[in-house]
């Protein structure tokens, strides 16, 4: 079978980081022939670095090339839109970084190009192909956790602003922490749930330390003047099955440890995921009367989750077979944070919209 020709859209820490190494790791399946980066310099660089072909400012440059027929889009929220489309209008494949679009009406124009393109449209929410998330979503899906019908998920940063890109403007951006890093943590929970379909939502946001320029921040000094997304999100998520999720979501709160964690709450048993240290899955349950904690000790092996994410969507794109994180689930993720964002502002329940 003939190498895969892969573009990459937007040439920053993300694009650096994952995608073009987990690319790179796939060198027998794929290979990648341009970057494109609206910094021709950043863009002719990353070539050079990492062996890349063809540099352009322009991603339509990159897009007309016939050699070019799968794309890995990296770029700000706000660019997330116009080169999704654009792609899968010129019949390529997209792996789309998270979350998928600054809103869910984005998401939706989105979808229609991939519906009329046929092509494969994948979200980059790499944590369900990390090992916990292959196991976790193997053994709820099995009924051995009975019906899961609460859950928590976690993902707060005591102070963690991040000084790159554009994570602190609101334009560009679309949020803070909600749609930033609650979307990993929401989107693990709700694969590991099967999914269910969100009818409500109601949440709240504060902008309450990320202004303050007194406060200490991991990763370095930012402008406080423009720190336009919130520091801390909470949200509670009704869905068509009678379950219910809460969200909580920080770049900046005073609290112990970060946390990146879930809580599932089954009939059968129960689950703690945590993503970031060890024991990294415990299992709740009884039997007999005897209540037992269970912790697996052989999680399947894995290289990188980003890996595994780039080998799922070039197993999709090589099959024809289904996205392995179709842009369906981009779409509800949007739509909770559209409710919770609109729940802050009017201080009522919101309708998530995920009606195509």
């Amino acid at each position: 079978m003939a190498k895969i020709g892969i573009g990459i859209i937007g040439a920053g820490g993300i694009a650096q980081s994952t995608h073009i190494p987990g690319y790179l790791a796939c060198a027998d399946r794929c290979e990648i022939v341009a970057v494109a980066d609206v910094d021709g310099a950043r863009a002719r660089e990353v070539a050079e670095r990492f062996g890349i072909g063809e540099a352009y400012e322009d991603y339509r440059e990159l897009l007309a090339r016939p050699d070019v027929q799968a794309v890995s889009i990296a770029t700000p929220n706000r660019e997330h839109k116009a080169p999704a489309i654009a792609a899968l209008e010129a019949g390529k494949h997209v792996l789309l970084e998270k979350p998928m679009a600054m809103n869910a009406a984005e998401c939706k124009e989105i979808l229609a190009a991939q519906q009329r393109s046929g092509a494969v449209l994948q979200i980059g929410l790499q944590y369900r192909f990390s090992s916990v998330g292959k196991f976790l979503g193997d053994y709820v899906h099995s009924g051995r956790m009975g019906e899961v019908y609460y859950a928590r998920a976690m993902a707060l940063r005591r102070r963690g602003v991040p000084t790159w890109g554009v994570f602190t403007d609101k334009e560009k951006q679309g949020g803070g922490p909600l749609i930033d890093i609650g979307v990993h943590i929401l989107d693990f929970t709700l694969f590991a749930m099967g999914y269910p379909k969100p009818v409500s939502a109601s949440g709240k946001t504060w902008q309450q330390l990320g202004k303050d320029p007194s406060l200490w921040n991991y990763w370095g000094d930012y402008d406080r003047d423009r720190f336009t997304v919130e520091d801390f999100a909470v949200g509670m998520i009704r869905f068509e099955n009678g379950a219910v999720v809460t969200l909580e979501s920080s770049f900046m709160a005073n609290l112990g440890d970060d946390q990146m964690r879930s809580e599932l709450f089954g009939t059968k048993s129960g689950a703690t995921v945590d993503l970031l240290r060890e024991p990294s899955l415990i299992f709740y349950t009884e039997e007999n009367r005897q209540l037992f904690d269970m912790m697996p000790r052989n999680l399947p092996r894995i290289d990188s989750m980003y890996t595994e994410e780039i080998r799922a969507f070039l197993t999709a794109i090589e099959t024809g077979g289904p996205s392995p994180v179709p842009g369906e689930q981009g779409l509800i993720l949007n739509a909770i944070f559209d409710a919770i964002y609109r729940s802050s502002e009017t201080g009522h329940e919101e309708p998530v919209d995920t009606d195509l």
